[in-house]
């Protein structure tokens, strides 16, 4: 164990709760630590239900392509909790080192003094030390759950707000029903910052303009002020400042269109900071963002599927984001033809029947994994729903054994095999091919 797995484990027996929205625990250590979320660089503050990492990628890469040096705070982690704090460099950010993590952790579990608090509160307390001691020209922060009471919502005055696609997730947590979880969202809007919103269903844009209205936060809409579209492979912005031609995005899938978007919206509308032109093309052909339509290349697993085979992983947990992967699988489809398997593994708080029926017709076969998280689905539950939404189904009790198990399927040609349904899984399959995350 290294001494922040230490620390993590430790501050895990602080809260009864994994999950527990509220602002008070972490104000009062912000309070001991002398408010570092009070001298931060410029703030940039992303929220949402799908996108959100995928947009703060493309607003790092414009800005450092630029010459900027960008912090930038994420959740969750794939494999290392390090990956959740990217320090600002000049040409380019760097993780924050297993040395000085665990010396900023020991800090914030001092001042904490042992009180109740959430691990995620924590680690917010430790990335705003982290932002406020080295000098940077930006900070991205992404909202971990929700917003309103978000630990990243602590900063009172961001030079903009962004709202990525919404859409029902966390139920437990937010709400019931698309316009409370909306509401959660709009939590991070603030009088006289501009609110950057992604395409957004009807019910979603209307609680967002009604919360700006009642704050005074200007709106920066995509369809109304901003519009982002795929012309001859290519993305095609316009906004009342004019129009850019611009690569497609490296990212795969047409939903990243609307993520590049977006980030460029959020560019733009921010005057001192205008970009070149050059800066949003580096930036849509160089952003990386793993476990999103993420292709393996080599890797300890690929030896047990046939060589001819492609192995995808995707975080998409959702049934939005599900469909989203799926119009990105079928595309994929178009161009190259291949058998499609999926192997899934869920937790039991998401809609897998929801999540599963966008493959419905596309998919030849899903295998159901587990994932070494509490809650995780069964996989036999996993089949099940598979076979439900009729899509042939099994299960298996690892990786290993599901891909072993589609290399016995004699697929001809080998198979487009994508494992998706959660990013702990995600992070499960990156760790097991020995693959580290960008």
């Amino acid at each position: 164990m290294t001494p922040v797995d230490a620390i993590i484990a430790r501050l895990l027996g602080l809260h009864p709760k994994k999950i527990d929205l509220s602002l008070e625990r972490l104000m009062r250590l912000l309070e001991r630590l002398d408010h570092p979320e009070q001298k931060l660089p410029p703030v940039i503050h992303v929220a949402g239900t799908n996108g959100k990492g995928s947009t703060i990628a493309f607003l790092r890469a414009a800005l450092e392509a630029a010459g900027r040096r960008v912090h930038a705070y994420t959740s969750p982690h794939l494999v290392r909790v390090n990956e959740r704090f990217r320090l600002g460099r000049v040409g380019g950010g760097v993780l924050v080192t297993d040395e000085e993590l665990a010396d900023v952790l020991s800090e914030c579990e001092g001042a904490n003094a042992g009180a109740p608090i959430t691990v995620f509160e924590m680690t917010t307390a430790a990335g705003l030390l982290l932002f406020c001691r080295h000098p940077a020209d930006m900070a991205l922060l992404e909202v971990g759950l929700g917003g309103r009471l978000d630990a990243t919502n602590v900063v009172e005055r961001p030079c903009a707000t962004v709202i990525t696609s919404i859409s029902r997730d966390h139920t437990e947590y937010l709400g019931d029903s698309l316009v409370k979880i909306a509401a959660e969202k709009a939590g991070i809007l603030k009088p006289d910052v501009p609110a950057i919103v992604a395409p957004q269903t009807d019910e979603a844009r209307g609680v967002i303009e009604r919360q700006a209205t009642r704050l005074g936060a200007p709106l920066i809409i995509a369809g109304t002020h901003w519009a982002v579209s795929e012309e001859h492979g290519r993305l095609v912005y316009q906004d009342d400042g004019g129009l850019l031609d611009l690569p497609a995005p490296r990212l795969y899938g047409r939903h990243q269109f609307d993520n590049a978007g977006t980030a460029i919206a959020t560019l733009r509308s921010l005057e001192e900071w205008r970009l070149p032109l050059s800066a949003f093309e580096a930036a849509l052909t160089t952003a990386q963002w793993p476990a999103r339509l993420q292709r393996l290349t080599h890797g300890r697993l690929l030896g047990l599927v046939p060589e001819d085979s492609e192995l995808w992983v995707d975080g998409a947990h959702n049934p939005d984001a599900g469909r989203a992967i799926a119009a990105a699988l079928a595309d994929l489809e178009e161009r190259v033809a291949r058998p499609l398997v999926l192997v899934v593994g869920m937790l039991a708080t998401k809609d897998c029947d929801g999540f599963l029926r966008n493959f419905a017709g596309l998919a030849r076969r899903v295998i159901g994994v587990p994932i070494h998280q509490e809650r995780t689905l069964p996989a036999a539950a996993i089949a099940a729903a598979a076979q439900r939404v009729g899509i042939p189904a099994d299960f298996a009790a690892s990786m290993d054994a599901a891909l072993s198990a589609i290399a016995a399927l004699n697929l001809a040609p080998g198979p487009r095999i994508m494992v998706t349904g959660s990013l702990y899984l995600a992070g499960e399959i990156l760790a097991a091919n020995q693959t580290p995350p960008l």
